[in-house]
């Protein structure tokens, strides 16, 4: 009988150590920014809105442009949610989704093991490397003509160009430019000679200005998936946004998109 009493205490201790674990489960999703955005009916999207067929302000209509302002518009459908665009940019968008001034960042952003220290992302949406662009007329005709004395390559601050730049140069000059101020202003007005950059830039720009030609490396360098970036600690939420890009691969608005912006040779798998 005294064994008997045992087991039975111990039953009824693991069962009430089971519904404090249950209550302590539901707290926690219930704090999920999935739960509040759909409680609000408002999803706020970090952007940064200059980035040419990602994210681009049109300097005629004020509204944002690209693959990511079409489809932080599906998601915030999903969410049967109103869409809040907050600026944000390369250097600053870790800080802005920590101090909670957007639930996600939808921008082309790449996911890298250093950021994944701060953030977390979800599964990748497109792949890409880098590319340069420069002026037809310029001196620099093929990739190996990049790393020279007296070469200054332009990069944007905080982006993962940046750190691969600074580490594979030996004797160009990288210039990281921070907004307001733009990679393509600066190769405009001939204060550096070339801008590095992505897939969708290299074409953007080249579309637009008649000027400018992009030059691939031999070999394809920094190879990066662009992924959406929500802040750490809501698997939840995280799960969601996953959810998300699984939906939009399978039922085609991911390609519907890429083909309108012209990215898709680079939708990720």
């Amino acid at each position: 009988m005294m064994g008997v009493a045992r087991i039975l205490g111990a039953l009824a201790l693991a069962g009430t150590v089971g519904a404090f674990s249950i209550t302590g489960a539901e707290a926690q999703q219930t704090q999920s920014r999935l739960y509040e955005v759909t409680k609000s009916k408002k999803l706020r999207v970090c952007q940064f809105p200059l980035y040419y067929s990602i994210s681009f302000r049109n300097s005629k209509t004020g509204e944002i442009e690209g693959i990511d302002a079409d489809l932080a518009k599906e998601f915030a459908k999903e969410l049967d949610a109103k869409l809040e665009i907050v600026e944000s940019s390369f250097g600053s968008f870790i800080a802005d989704l920590q101090a909670g001034k957007c639930e996600i960042g939808m921008f082309g952003v790449g996911a890298t093991m250093k950021r994944g220290q701060a953030v977390e992302f979800s599964k990748p949406y497109l792949l890409t490397n880098l590319y340069a662009v420069t002026r037809k007329d310029s001196k620099i005709k093929k990739w190996e003509d990049i790393d020279q004395k007296g070469v200054k390559a332009a990069v944007s601050l905080g982006s993962y160009m940046e750190p691969f730049m600074k580490g594979y140069v030996k004797n160009a000059q990288v210039v990281s430019v921070a907004p307001p101020n733009t990679r393509e202003a600066e190769l405009v007005a001939q204060r550096v000679d070339v801008i590095i950059t992505d897939f969708p830039t290299a074409i953007k720009v080249t579309d637009e200005f008649d000027w400018a030609t992009y030059i691939l490396p031999n070999e394809k360098l920094a190879i990066t998936p662009y992924a959406y970036v929500v802040p750490q600690g809501d698997q939840i939420w995280l799960n969601y946004v996953n959810l998300f890009v699984d939906t939009i691969k399978l039922d085609g608005r991911l390609l519907k998109y890429a083909k309108k912006h012209k990215l898709d040779p680079i939708v990720a798998p």
